[in-house]
């Protein structure tokens, strides 16, 4: 399995991890399919994508927006590809278009398959077992708009992630106060860091804070 969660921030913060993915992970000259959140101004955002990777002599790319349309041909050829990135933006509005459009099962596969699959914040959150940490802190959190009842999500990991974190006293206690009542560990990861996890090798990209039982410990790679 072969997955990177980035929590966001901008392009130059997020090389180290960009370089780890394609030496360490991905083949010679590979294909990465960006998926967007949603289709509103997704193009900038693409071109954005292109120009962060194309300094690391990445050549082939793939736009698929899928609250919109999606032709099978369009799908088959995104999932042909080395990597798959699953973008930011709002969580819910994302996971509902995601299982919508039937692609969660079809994410598994390629997964399993050994695609690569890396997501930043809510593509990031998509990726564990949940979307629960996109509704909180009350003062920093997601706006479930679409009222998305069904928050199960890949359950490709065995913990949660949670990105945009900030070392605060109102963070910690919101964090903490949840972890509480988690069967699993909450890693929170501040923009320009994340984690790694490369078949039986996980690794985190940064200094992360994960949140147990109440309790905080930081890491740092």
């Amino acid at each position: 399995m072969k997955l990177v969660f980035y929590s966001s921030g901008e392009p130059k913060d997020n090389l180290e991890l960009d370089k780890i993915m394609l030496s360490q992970m991905a083949p010679t000259d590979p294909q990465i399919t960006f998926i967007p959140s949603e289709s509103s101004e997704s193009e900038i955002h693409f071109q954005n994508f292109i120009k962060q990777y194309q300094k690391l002599g990445v050549q082939h790319f793939i736009h698929m927006p899928i609250d919109i349309p999606i032709h099978e041909t369009m799908i088959n050829k995104a999932f042909q590809g080395d990597i798959i990135h699953l973008s930011g933006g709002n969580t819910y509005y994302f996971l509902h278009h995601l299982k919508r459009s039937n692609l969660l099962g079809k994410l598994k596969k390629f997964v399993a398959s050994g695609g690569i699959l890396a997501g930043t914040s809510a593509g990031g959150i998509i990726m564990t077992p949940s979307i629960t940490t996109a509704g909180f802190p009350t003062f920093d959190c997601d706006d479930n708009y679409i009222s998305l009842k069904n928050l199960t999500a890949m359950s490709l990991v065995n913990f949660e992630f949670f990105p945009h974190y900030k070392k605060s006293k109102r963070y910690d206690q919101e964090l903490a106060s949840y972890s509480k009542k988690s069967r699993l560990p909450l890693l929170a990861c501040p923009d320009g860091t994340g984690v790694i996890i490369n078949g039986d090798v996980s690794m985190v990209c940064g200094k992360l804070s994960c949140f147990y039982q109440g309790k905080k410990i930081n890491f740092k790679y």
